[in-house]
């Protein structure tokens, strides 16, 4: 049931969200710790050591990255729920955190999904030739001159906008030559500046389609169910009714672009009228803000933010 006075999506980030000592505010929180030890034991490593006292170079590999979102999105979630947080009306992900979305909706399970972004992770990471791929954000360019910049570009390789995040910010990804050409081309078409990610493989572009093949034969063996609060999709933008058509989604995102502000704008015409952020970090929050200022976002990253969220939720 929609929430009479206020009409609420949680949303969950993706990487680049990862740091060293998130959510260091919440060890005291069984129901965080729980999540973390259950994570622990599927993956094979000691999760909460790792995000607490781990090198950045560890964190930051993308088999691990991965799965430890995922972890950090649940134990918000479990502990949302433990605190007597209103369910909300939808949920939406950024890339990966369409994932954390999905086991929060009831679609799949967080033992099955820490398994799957794992491999996911590790497909990703392996799908091009280390150092061969390149990705960078594009701030203060339009859509179309970003597409256009990007189809000049491709004299030199592959390379295609990748996250539509907000007006005036998108990143753009494919092989290190042409997406060095592309970013001289926005420049000169008045970017604002045009920065290269520590990432070495270029995610949610044609090149990540082997990738997404091979998840998709482990995927054959996975059921999912029906979400019991609606997931939007990056794809496309829109909800999926079906097991089959979250299926589809999740793998064609992998080659895809994420259509971040469309899927603001979507769940906006829905009538969402707070936003509130389940993972490390407010990069989201951020982004949201750009995407519609009128918008009331609420990160649940400190002990703080999580108890403003709760009170805000519940007017």
């Amino acid at each position: 049931m929609m929430n009479p006075i206020n009409n609420i999506s949680f949303v969950f980030p993706g990487q680049g969200s990862q740091k060293v000592g998130m959510l260091n505010e919440f060890a005291g929180e069984r129901t965080v710790r729980v999540t973390f030890s259950e994570a622990s034991d599927i993956l094979g490593y000691d999760v909460w050591k790792l995000i607490q006292e781990g090198d950045p170079s560890a964190l930051n590999l993308t088999v691990r990255t991965q799965p430890i979102l995922l972890c950090c999105s649940v134990a918000l979630w479990r502990l949302w729920l433990a605190r007597g947080g209103i369910t909300p009306d939808y949920l939406a992900g950024h890339s990966l955190g369409e994932w954390s979305a999905l086991v929060c909706a009831g679609a799949i399970s967080f033992e099955e999904a820490l398994s799957i972004v794992e491999e996911r992770g590790a497909l990703m990471q392996s799908a091009v030739p280390e150092g061969s791929g390149a990705m960078a954000a594009v701030i203060g360019l339009n859509d179309r001159a970003v597409l256009e910049c990007c189809e000049q570009a491709r004299e030199n390789g592959e390379v295609s906008a990748v996250n539509f995040n907000a007006p005036g910010q998108i990143v753009i990804a494919g092989t290190a030559a042409a997406v060095k050409t592309a970013i001289s081309l926005c420049k000169k078409a008045g970017a604002k500046r045009s920065i290269l990610l520590p990432v070495s493989a270029p995610f949610h572009t044609p090149m990540m389609r082997s990738a997404s093949e091979k998840l998709g034969e482990r995927l054959k063996n996975v059921l999912f169910s029906y979400a019991e609060i609606p997931v939007i999709h990056n794809v496309h933008g829109c909800f999926e009714d079906s097991p089959e058509g979250i299926k589809a989604a999740v793998l064609k995102q992998i080659y895809q672009p994420v259509l971040w502000v469309k899927c603001v704008e979507r769940l906006c015409s829905e009538g969402a009228n707070i936003f509130i952020e389940c993972g490390p970090g407010s990069i989201l929050s951020g982004l949201i803000r750009r995407i519609d200022k009128n918008i009331r976002v609420y990160p649940l990253h400190t002990i703080h933010a999580f108890e403003s969220a709760i009170s805000a939720a519940s007017e």
